[in-house]
């Protein structure tokens, strides 16, 4: 499987690469006022309007900090009715990709209710990379604010 590997402060996480429409540079985002932090806010796309959720923000509660690293994720998010929708994940030092294996992966028997993003671990030499579940980072209530089912892709 290749996995996208970015970081979030100092801890490295990784998204699968399926996943993935495209990697852009930041953009001048459309701040949304009475959102929650960790939305950045919205921008264009090829023609969408797209949200761009701030992952430093949703996970550590701290801004992603602006370098030529700092990239926006666009992904595939799934919908209910088993559509998808663009959505934009913005993170720290996006440079790298690694193939692993589904066997490679092992469990964190930590469960987290709040958090059921947090997929399992992969050790490395140099720390774990840690898997990000796309399909589990917004709850319900999250997605039907950000993602409402009435608009097309």
């Amino acid at each position: 499987m290749l996995l996208l590997l970015f970081h979030l402060g100092d801890e490295r996480y990784a998204i699968d690469g399926t996943k993935v429409v495209e990697i852009i540079p930041q953009v001048l985002l459309r701040k949304l006022y009475q959102a929650p932090k960790y939305v950045a806010g919205v921008f264009n796309y090829r023609s969408k309007i797209v949200p761009g959720i701030d992952l430093c923000y949703l996970i550590g509660e701290y801004p992603c900090r602006h370098c030529l690293s700092t990239r926006i994720i666009i992904v595939n998010y799934p919908m209910p009715d088993g559509t998808t929708r663009y959505l934009g994940l913005m993170a720290e030092r996006v440079t790298d990709t690694l193939y692993k294996s589904e066997e490679e992966w092992m469990s964190t028997e930590v469960s987290s209710e709040v958090a059921a993003y947090f997929g399992e671990m992969i050790p490395e030499k140099d720390g774990m990379i840690q898997r990000l579940r796309v399909d589990k980072l917004l709850s319900d209530a999250q997605r039907s604010w950000l993602l409402p089912e009435n608009r097309s892709q």
